[in-house]
């Protein structure tokens, strides 16, 4: 798998990285992030990690976590201090817009540089380098280092395996290549023990989240002869639960293995003014389409989008009939 030679000599030239992820940052982005840090630092390189929001408590047990800045009050000086030598790279990000609030403030780094492996991007900054076939961005990256003839270090290696295995489900989703399998054998070669990374993704939960996951699994509904399922999560079951929205990762996939269904739907109340939906599917259905219209994206097996000053209700019975439509 060819990586573009304008994105390795981005790498090479530049001796300080600033790093970003999307909004909402899941396994793969903050593992991207992470092995994107310790493979820069491997480099020699100085690194500027930012996050939108702080990294779920899900994946703290990563090297380097406690890093990544959700401020831009130190960048300014970082960006002075590289004095021109810099490049921007974006790691799991769809479009500018998931960069977040701080994005335009991001985008302004030249050049800016796009890694990541979202069918729907389209392919903003400088140089892109875009696989929506790949399994993560985390196999990216790995190749990445490879290519440039880094070390990766045991720390970089959790942090890419645990980028890989969550955005393949643990190697179920469609896009588990053989390749992927290859990359997972060589970062287990070099350190990682995956049953650790399981225990810290898997078995690492508050009692409050089993209580939360009780009320949403109560709430689940069924459509088109059994084959979407829809759960849904609102502040005041938060509230309720002493949780928040990041003990709900993972929740999506109960649904999703019912034997009918083929697309699992999680609508979740944001906030008072917004709805967020995520999908995953199963078999022929692109939930990528479906998430297009209605102003998201993602991959064929796993998408999303948000919605504004509609509610729960209004979301679900306009999300439906497309499903329905896609599926037909």
């Amino acid at each position: 798998m060819g990586i573009p030679e304008q994105v390795k000599a981005a790498i090479q030239q530049a001796d300080n990285l600033v790093l970003a992820t999307h909004i909402n940052p899941d396994g793969d982005a903050i593992g991207s992030l992470l092995g994107m840090m310790h493979i820069a630092q491997g480099m020699g390189k100085k690194v500027f990690a930012y996050a939108d929001e702080p990294v779920s408590p899900l994946y703290r047990f990563l090297a380097g976590s406690a890093h990544v800045q959700t401020r831009l009050e130190g960048l300014a000086d970082f960006v002075d201090q590289a004095e021109g030598n810099i490049l921007a790279v974006s790691l799991d990000c769809g479009d500018r817009e998931r960069l977040g609030k701080n994005g335009p403030q991001l985008l302004q780094i030249r050049p800016f540089l796009v890694i990541d492996h979202h069918q729907g991007n389209n392919g903003f900054g400088d140089i892109a380098w875009v696989e929506p076939e790949r399994s993560s961005t985390g196999e990216m990256v790995y190749d990445l280092a490879e290519s440039l003839g880094q070390e990766i270090s045991t720390d970089a290696s959790e942090c890419l395996y645990a980028a890989i295995t969550t955005d393949t489900g643990s190697f179920k989703y469609d896009s588990t290549s053989a390749h992927t399998m290859q990359v997972a054998r060589d970062l287990i070669v070099r350190g990682v023990k995956p049953a650790v990374i399981s225990s810290n993704l898997y078995d690492n939960y508050t009692l409050g989240r089993l209580h939360l996951l009780q009320e949403v699994l109560a709430g689940l509904e069924m459509y088109n002869r059994d084959r979407i399922a829809v759960i849904r999560v609102t502040r005041n079951m938060l509230e309720r639960t002493f949780t928040t929205m990041e003990d709900t990762e993972h929740f999506i996939n109960l649904p999703r293995s019912v034997r009918s269904v083929r697309v699992a739907v999680f609508i979740k109340e944001a906030d008072q003014h917004s709805v967020s939906v995520s999908m995953r599917a199963k078999g022929r259905c692109d939930v990528s389409k479906v998430a297009a219209k209605l102003g998201g994206g993602g991959h064929k097996n796993a998408s999303g989008f948000r919605c504004h000053n509609k509610s729960i209700d209004d979301v679900r019975d306009l999300l439906i009939p497309l499903l329905q439509q896609e599926m037909a």
